[in-house]
């Protein structure tokens, strides 16, 4: 397998729009057919929340380290607290970390932190590492009004650093409440975005970040994880429309 068909990058338009949700889902999914999956958190600063669950699904295959090799116990940026730390981290290091995981594994998932432009070390971002993995990128973004901007904004930052329509698919992540523009979210972004795939994840519950409610919510998403793991050819009208409500 091609290193950009086994790294798939889970980045979001914004912070707390889904990312660990949809990583736990894409996990749990994975990890039902043959070939061995893996999730990592690089980096993680504040509570450690999001590592134990994407952890309680991969049977401690691997230690806390390998799979969130940068924590930092501020919850602020983190170059701001690597800086705190006086613990300069430079891009190549954090590729060959992540590269040493994803030499354990078939298909390795990682989640960002918050969106593109957030600085990780010294002089490099988001969208700079994911940019040096040569990897497919899923973009988390909330169904709901103002979605459209942040979604566009965000595509066109991963294009400019090189990544192609193809490799880039957006999950549009069902809000509790959703409103008006929530039904027609889906089919505006993919008609100003094509190729780039465009796929609605239906609304999980109030407490969906639990391992059991992951299991149960695999289920009701299912068809639509598939089409985010696979990353079909989003150029065929076919596709599209068959991720269309």
């Amino acid at each position: 397998m091609s290193a950009k068909k086994k790294i798939i990058f889970i980045t979001g338009t914004d912070t707390g729009v889904g990312k660990t949700l949809l990583t736990a889902l894409l996990l749990y999914h994975l990890r039902q057919s043959p070939g061995r999956a893996l999730a990592m958190k690089p980096f993680c600063s504040g509570g450690r929340g999001d590592v134990r669950l994407l952890q309680s699904l991969q049977a401690g295959e691997l230690s806390d380290a390998e799979m969130n090799p940068f924590y930092f116990a501020q919850p602020i940026a983190p170059l701001a607290a690597a800086k705190k730390g006086q613990k300069p981290l430079h891009l190549g290091d954090v590729i060959k970390v992540i590269n040493a995981t994803g030499a354990k594994c078939e298909r390795l998932l990682i989640e960002g932190s918050g969106g593109l432009m957030v600085p990780l070390g010294e002089g490099f971002n988001v969208a700079d590492l994911i940019a040096g993995l040569n990897c497919r990128v899923i973009v988390a973004a909330r169904n709901r009004l103002g979605t459209i901007n942040h979604t566009l904004l965000t595509v066109h930052a991963l294009k400019a650093n090189g990544i192609k329509g193809k490799d880039i698919v957006v999950a549009l992540m069902a809000e509790p409440k959703p409103d008006l523009s929530s039904r027609s979210n889906q089919r505006i972004i993919s008609d100003l975005i094509r190729p780039v795939g465009v796929v609605s994840i239906p609304f999980l519950g109030v407490k969906p970040m639990a391992r059991e409610s992951v299991v149960k919510n695999h289920k009701k998403a299912k068809t639509f994880l598939a089409k985010l793991a696979g990353f079909v050819d989003w150029s065929s009208p076919d596709a599209v429309a068959s991720t269309l409500y």
